[in-house]
């Protein structure tokens, strides 16, 4: 890049100086004639051909003589800028190499600097593993002396607690020899107690159970009674029933349907004398279904809804009446088979 700056600069001048010589030559020539020329003359001027000639050779061979000097010169300069440009070359090849020298020297360094300080550290740590391993030495020496002088202390103690041991045992053992006698002396205290309060509980629970199976047998009897008395009376009404004459089939339905009602009304007060009366029961009810053989024993019986207390109470009082009386009617005693009753305590 210098070199061609160089070169423009050299055809520069080299046209500067040809032209400052276009115009001398010029100016020489019209000064000549103004010398030459006087006011108000007119001369003739007779121009010699050789001496033209001999002039135009004489500027040919001047601009020749600049033109060889100037690519001379030219030449000179470039042959400089050749030189120069070889010169930086080779320059910039020295300095690239001496860079590079000195890159692998700094490179050299820090590999022989890293090697010192890792040989240093190689050191250190070959001092820090000794003295570890001496410190290791020495407490592994504490340790096992330690361990003897506990191994000692704890046989002394062994001993010792041994021997404290089986004075506490022998101590123990009389305690709860003492201990156990005492125990069991209470346990029969308390079991001849409990025994005396079983056979009492016992005597006053067979007294009540006599009494109260005495109460149930007495009821029953009472009951039964009753329950003859009635069915002899049903009996009796049953037989007038039977000798009358229906009128009509409307009357004997009323009658069959006032008869339902009469023995849904005895089977009801039948329940209720078997029934098991809590004063938690009253202002309940439960509705039962019953269901009747022709000979009135009784099948089956199921609840419809109610208080669960009162229903199981009533299911109990039905199964004990167990036969309940029929009427000989026949359309009548259908209607009873399977009824409906509502047993509210009383």
């Amino acid at each position: 890049m210098k070199s061609d700056n160089n070169y423009t600069f050299a055809i520069v001048v080299s046209v500067v100086l040809h032209l400052l010589l276009a115009v001398a030559l010029i100016f020489g020539s019209d000064f000549s004639m103004d010398e030459k020329a006087k006011p108000n003359t007119i001369q003739a001027v007779v121009i010699d051909p050789s001496t033209i000639a001999r002039q135009a050779s004489q500027i040919r061979q001047e601009r020749e003589k600049a033109s060889r000097a100037e690519t001379k010169r030219l030449n000179r300069l470039k042959q400089q800028a050749d030189q120069l440009e070889k010169n930086r070359k080779v320059e910039e090849n020295r300095i690239r190499k001496l860079k590079e020298q000195q890159v692998k020297e700094k490179k050299a360094a820090r590999r022989a600097e890293d090697e010192r300080k890792k040989a240093v550290a190689q050191a250190k740590k070959e001092k820090e593993r000794a003295t570890a391993a001496e410190a290791d030495r020495k407490r592994k020496a504490d340790t096992a002396a330690k361990a003897e002088a506990a191994r000692l202390t704890k046989v002394k103690a062994d001993k010792e607690k041994a021997a404290k041991a089986s004075a506490e045992k022998a101590r123990l053992d009389k305690e709860r020899a003492a201990k156990a006698e005492a125990e069991r002396v209470a346990k029969e205290k308390i079991a001849k107690e409990k025994a005396a309060k079983a056979e009492a509980d016992r005597k006053e629970k067979a007294k009540l159970a006599a009494e109260k199976a005495k109460k149930e047998k007495a009821r029953a009897a009472k009951a039964e009674a009753a329950r003859k008395q009635k069915e002899a009376a049903l009996n009796d009404i049953f037989a007038g029933l039977e000798d009358e004459t229906v009128q009509n089939s409307s009357a004997k339905q009323q009658h069959i349907d006032d008869e339902v009602n009469r023995y849904a009304a005895i089977y009801t007060q039948m329940i209720q004398q078997n029934l098991l009366v809590d004063d938690t029961y009253m202002g309940k009810s439960c509705r039962v279904k019953i269901k009747l053989a022709s000979s009135g024993l009784l099948l089956s019986v199921t609840t419809l809804g109610g208080d669960a207390q009162v229903c199981r109470a009533a299911k109990t009082a039905v199964t004990k009446v167990n036969v309940f009386p029929t009427p000989k009617d026949a359309d009548i005693a259908a209607k009873l088979t399977n009824i409906n009753l509502t047993v509210q305590p009383e």
